[in-house]
């Protein structure tokens, strides 16, 4: 069942929103060459406990993993797509970095992520990045009401296709809200006009994922980390945002 949620409940979720937010900014200035991903969790965690909040990663456990997800923070690395664990690994020169991370307060959650280079930065990184995030802003621009969840998949597959990235199949946003992972889903291909009609209070997370390569990925030995099959890099980056009669509502900016 979709959840249209009231002005008052986005605002609830603008709150956690904005600690998603916070949490992002402060782990990307804590992201150096010879930080370890385990500390940059513990920078996230810290985060949490200065607003109250709780994580909505630690202890999930979806259908397709075998054990509990062990952290706050999902830290991938270059290949990795998104799930990386974070462990006690240590940020190299020019590593690709994508973080994502989801808070709940009161009970309403918030999720985001961001990609990014450590160091010295390759050119073919920095584009990948950056479109990535403009296949983010051509989803968010789509999520209009009365235009349909085709709208934002094919918004979000002409930027990355158009470049001409791999997107990994059956991987994509979703409904956000009392839970983290509500209907419906939110992919990133689809065909315009086609799916869900968007109404006001739909609050949804986009999340475009994008490979040097192809579209070909791995499941690692941990259950969770996403890796793609020809060793290309790989960038996410995602918003949490709301249906609105003024038009999308970002509620993970800071």
């Amino acid at each position: 069942m979709i959840e249209l949620k009231t002005a008052g409940e986005l605002d609830a979720m603008r709150v956690a929103g904005l600690v998603v937010a916070e949490a992002l900014a402060t782990v990307r200035e804590a992201a150096g060459i010879g930080v370890s991903l385990l500390e940059l969790d513990e920078v996230a965690r810290g985060v949490l406990a200065a607003h109250a909040a709780q994580s909505s990663f630690l202890g999930y456990l979806p259908g397709f993993a075998s054990t509990p997800y062990p952290a706050v923070l999902c830290t991938s690395v270059n290949d990795a797509i998104v799930h990386g664990i974070p462990d006690g690994t240590r940020l190299r020169d020019g590593d690709l970095l994508s973080i994502d991370f989801a808070a709940h307060v009161d009970g309403w959650h918030a999720d985001a992520a961001v990609s990014f280079v450590v160091g010295t930065a390759r050119a073919a990184d920095l584009e990948l990045i950056a479109t990535a995030e403009r296949a983010l802003a051509a989803g968010i621009k789509a999520a209009v009401v009365g235009a349909r969840m085709g709208d934002i998949a094919h918004a979000v597959s002409e930027v990355g296709r158009g470049a001409g990235y791999g997107i990994p199949p059956d991987f994509g946003g979703h409904g956000i809200g009392r839970a983290m992972h509500e209907a419906p889903e939110v992919p990133n291909e689809g065909r315009a006009g086609r799916g869900l009609r968007l109404r006001p209070g739909l609050a949804i997370a986009i999340e475009p994922m994008l490979h040097l390569g192809g579209d070909d990925f791995g499941t690692d030995a941990d259950g969770w980390t996403l890796r793609t099959v020809d060793g290309s890099r790989a960038a996410h980056v995602e918003h949490t945002i709301a249906v609105t009669e003024d038009g999308p509502r970002v509620l993970t900016a800071l």
